[in-house]
Protein backbone atom coordinates (compact mmCIF):
# COMPACT_ATOMS: atom_id res chain seq x y z
CA UNK A 1 0.00 0.00 0.00
CA UNK A 2 2.71 2.23 0.89
CA UNK A 3 4.56 1.98 -2.39
CA UNK A 4 1.55 2.48 -4.30
CA UNK A 5 0.73 5.37 -3.14
CA UNK A 6 4.17 6.99 -2.93
CA UNK A 7 3.94 6.40 -6.56
CA UNK A 8 0.61 8.55 -7.06
CA UNK A 9 -1.67 5.90 -7.22
CA UNK A 10 -4.82 4.84 -6.10
CA UNK A 11 -5.22 2.46 -3.24
CA UNK A 12 -8.06 0.45 -2.81
CA UNK A 13 -8.81 -3.23 -1.66
CA UNK A 14 -11.49 -5.34 -2.92
CA UNK A 15 -13.06 -7.86 -2.58
CA UNK A 16 -13.37 -9.32 -5.86
CA UNK A 17 -11.36 -11.90 -7.12
CA UNK A 18 -8.67 -10.49 -9.96
CA UNK A 19 -9.50 -6.72 -9.31
CA UNK A 20 -6.65 -4.08 -8.82
CA UNK A 21 -5.72 -2.86 -5.57
CA UNK A 22 -3.34 -0.50 -6.97
CA UNK A 23 -4.35 1.91 -9.96
CA UNK A 24 -3.60 5.15 -11.42
CA UNK A 25 -5.82 7.80 -10.82
CA UNK A 26 -7.89 9.80 -13.43
CA UNK A 27 -5.89 12.49 -13.71
CA UNK A 28 -3.02 10.59 -15.08
CA UNK A 29 -1.49 9.43 -18.49
CA UNK A 30 -2.07 12.02 -21.37
CA UNK A 31 -5.52 13.78 -23.00
CA UNK A 32 -6.52 15.04 -26.58
CA UNK A 33 -5.02 18.54 -26.79
CA UNK A 34 -6.87 19.87 -29.78
CA UNK A 35 -8.36 18.84 -33.05
CA UNK A 36 -8.18 15.63 -34.13
CA UNK A 37 -6.33 15.57 -37.81
CA UNK A 38 -7.20 13.45 -40.67
CA UNK A 39 -3.94 11.76 -42.46
CA UNK A 40 -3.42 9.93 -45.71
CA UNK A 41 -2.40 7.30 -43.10
CA UNK A 42 -5.05 7.66 -40.13
CA UNK A 43 -5.30 10.01 -37.95
CA UNK A 44 -2.91 11.96 -35.48
CA UNK A 45 -5.05 13.60 -32.25
CA UNK A 46 -2.22 15.62 -30.19
CA UNK A 47 -1.86 15.00 -26.60
CA UNK A 48 -1.04 16.58 -23.49
CA UNK A 49 0.56 15.40 -20.04
CA UNK A 50 -2.34 15.55 -17.18
CA UNK A 51 -0.50 16.51 -14.05
CA UNK A 52 -0.18 13.90 -12.10
CA UNK A 53 3.07 12.54 -10.27
CA UNK A 54 5.70 11.11 -12.67
CA UNK A 55 5.95 7.44 -12.32
CA UNK A 56 9.37 7.13 -14.36
CA UNK A 57 10.24 10.72 -14.88
CA UNK A 58 11.24 12.34 -17.75
CA UNK A 59 8.05 12.41 -18.77
CA UNK A 60 7.42 14.10 -22.63
CA UNK A 61 4.55 16.86 -21.95
CA UNK A 62 3.24 17.00 -25.25
CA UNK A 63 2.49 13.65 -27.48
CA UNK A 64 2.06 12.59 -31.05
CA UNK A 65 0.13 9.71 -31.69
CA UNK A 66 0.00 8.64 -35.37
CA UNK A 67 -2.67 6.24 -35.66
CA UNK A 68 -2.12 4.62 -39.06
CA UNK A 69 -5.25 2.12 -40.60
CA UNK A 70 -2.56 0.07 -42.26
CA UNK A 71 -4.62 -2.96 -43.50
CA UNK A 72 -8.42 -4.23 -42.82
CA UNK A 73 -6.78 -5.74 -40.05
CA UNK A 74 -3.74 -3.73 -38.58
CA UNK A 75 -3.68 -0.83 -36.47
CA UNK A 76 -0.12 1.11 -35.80
CA UNK A 77 -0.34 3.44 -33.03
CA UNK A 78 2.70 4.83 -32.80
CA UNK A 79 3.90 7.65 -29.93
CA UNK A 80 6.35 10.06 -30.07
CA UNK A 81 7.67 13.56 -29.05
CA UNK A 82 7.33 15.49 -31.61
CA UNK A 83 10.14 18.16 -29.70
CA UNK A 84 12.56 15.54 -30.05
CA UNK A 85 13.77 12.43 -32.62
CA UNK A 86 14.73 9.10 -30.91
CA UNK A 87 15.78 5.92 -32.39
CA UNK A 88 13.63 3.22 -33.19
CA UNK A 89 14.57 -0.37 -33.39
CA UNK A 90 13.56 -1.66 -37.21
CA UNK A 91 11.15 -3.77 -37.59
CA UNK A 92 11.72 -6.99 -40.43
CA UNK A 93 7.96 -7.33 -41.25
CA UNK A 94 6.11 -4.03 -40.57
CA UNK A 95 7.81 -1.56 -43.38
CA UNK A 96 6.99 2.10 -43.42
CA UNK A 97 3.44 2.88 -44.76
CA UNK A 98 2.57 6.00 -46.29
CA UNK A 99 -0.88 5.82 -46.94
CA UNK A 100 -3.79 5.26 -48.13
CA UNK A 101 -5.28 4.36 -44.80
CA UNK A 102 -7.63 1.07 -45.24
CA UNK A 103 -10.93 1.86 -46.02
CA UNK A 104 -13.09 -0.54 -44.09
CA UNK A 105 -11.11 -1.53 -41.17
CA UNK A 106 -12.23 -4.11 -39.08
CA UNK A 107 -11.61 -2.32 -35.65
CA UNK A 108 -12.33 1.06 -34.58
CA UNK A 109 -10.21 3.85 -32.71
CA UNK A 110 -12.07 5.71 -29.97
CA UNK A 111 -10.00 8.61 -29.21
Amino acid sequence: QSLCERRGCCWSPQSEPGVPWCFFSSNHGYRLDGAVRDTSEGLEPPLRRLPAPSLFGADVGTVRLRAQFQSPARLRLQFTDPKKQRFEVPHDHVGSFSGPAASDPKYRLKI
